[in-house]
């Protein structure tokens, strides 16, 4: 399982990381903080041992991150626009929780 994410959300996927680690489901973070650093390194440093199991965490847009998770990775990205609350709760009512995206992982490696 590769965690995907940049700026703020490197947190949120490190402790999805460790919540996963700790029921022993291996995983890495990798954080992309520019998409064309990325792009310009080595197909096996951008594709380690071929892991298709890939969650992109992302609480701006989906743009873009597609290419990152693959095409049987997830998406946990904002689908949506103009939802005003404090933080912790759109975090929750969005899906940007540990809980949540280890879920979504779980979902994923049971494909």
């Amino acid at each position: 399982m590769i965690l995907i994410a940049s700026d703020s959300e490197v947190s949120l996927a490190v402790q999805v990381h460790e919540k996963l680690l700790a029921e022993g489901i291996r995983s890495r973070v990798v954080s992309i903080p520019s998409w064309e650093i990325f792009e310009h390194q080595t197909q096996a440093y951008q594709d380690p041992h071929n892991v298709t199991a890939r969650v992109a965490v992302e609480q701006a847009s989906s743009f873009g991150w597609e290419r990152y998770a693959g095409k049987p990775g997830r998406l946990n990205c904002m689908k949506t626009f103009g939802a005003s609350a404090p933080l912790k709760e759109l975090q929750r009512r969005l899906g940007f929780e540990p809980d949540q995206i280890i879920e979504a992982a779980k979902a994923l490696l049971s494909r």
